[in-house]
């Protein structure tokens, strides 16, 4: 019996599937399954009862787990431990919503990385999110606090949505004056059923009659195409600010205010260079808070 087949045990517990394991472990499935298969050998016990839905702990699976995470606090108080007293280096994966990682993360990390050159960061900015729950990343900034499983979780900052038009747009159909005026008028948005959070159906908040033309899974593709002329849309003010061919219409009528959530793994929580890139983060955040606002 080995650490790393023990690892391999703890991300299968976890996942539920081989392919779940592979990925929170960077192996293929057959890995996986060979792996958990020697240990069972060298314990001479089953650990899992395989079914249609995927790999379910037995009795002594159940035991092992209790064994298996004391193992894993252990390891990682050696390495905080270590981390402490040498200068900070390792990875960060990161998992952040594709707007806020690349309106806003995306800009800024230089300073981070500057600061501490040693430290590697993997920015995943992508529609959905990493789960730290099963070690698939350190940090994920999410759209709404995790309801249950090993994590901490807290608010890192609200921020504001509007809807915006690109100044050809705004001179060939002129300023909307109200929502009705919107009704009709050609609109940017997401794709209805790829829409991955509740927290992003924006148009259908501010009027159910309100249907995109133009539809994209990206909210930057979705800047972009506003501001391209292809219609009016909404989106994040620390986008649609940023963007020289945008305007704001409609402020008074449509001002949309959601929160962005810092979610790490409780075991992660005081490992040095986690701490140092959630401070950065916080002051980053900090600064910015009337671009996030839309002031």
């Amino acid at each position: 019996m080995n650490w790393d087949d023990i690892r391999v045990f703890l991300a299968l517990a976890r996942g539920g599937t081989l392919s779940t394991a592979a990925r929170a472990t960077d192996r293929n499935a057959t890995t996986i399954a060979r792996r958990v298969q020697r240990l069972e050998a060298a314990l001479a016990v089953t650990l899992f009862e395989h079914g249609a839905a995927g790999q379910t702990l037995t009795e002594a699976g159940h035991r092992l787990l209790a064994h298996a995470e004391a193992m894993e606090a252990g390891a990682r108080a050696a390495q905080q431990q270590a981390e402490a007293g040498a200068a900070l280096g390792g990875s960060i994966r990161l998992s952040v919503s594709e707007g806020f990682g690349t309106g806003f993360v995306a800009p800024r990390l230089a300073s981070f990385t500057r600061a501490h050159p040693a430290i590697a960061v993997d920015l995943v900015a992508a529609t959905g999110f990493l789960n730290p729950s099963r070690r698939e990343a350190d940090i994920a900034i999410m759209l709404a606090r995790p309801k249950g499983g090993p994590l901490i979780a807290a608010k890192l900052t609200d921020y504001r949505l509007g809807a915006y038009a690109s100044e050809g747009f705004l001179a060939e159909h002129g300023a909307p004056a109200g929502i009705d005026a919107l009704i009709g008028s050609p609109l940017v948005g997401y794709v209805p059923d790829l829409i991955f959070a509740p927290e992003l159906r924006y148009l259908a908040e501010i009027d159910e009659r309100l249907d995109p033309a133009i539809r994209s899974s990206s909210i930057t593709a979705q800047a972009r195409l506003i501001a391209s002329g292809a219609g009016c849309g909404v989106v994040p003010c620390f986008i649609g600010d940023t963007i020289p061919e945008l305007r704001r219409v409609l402020v008074d009528a449509v001002s949309i205010q959601r929160s962005f959530w810092l979610v790490v793994h409780r075991d992660m929580r005081r490992v040095a260079r986690i701490e140092a890139f959630i401070t950065w983060l916080r002051d980053e955040v900090a600064r910015a808070q009337p671009l996030l606002m839309g002031r």
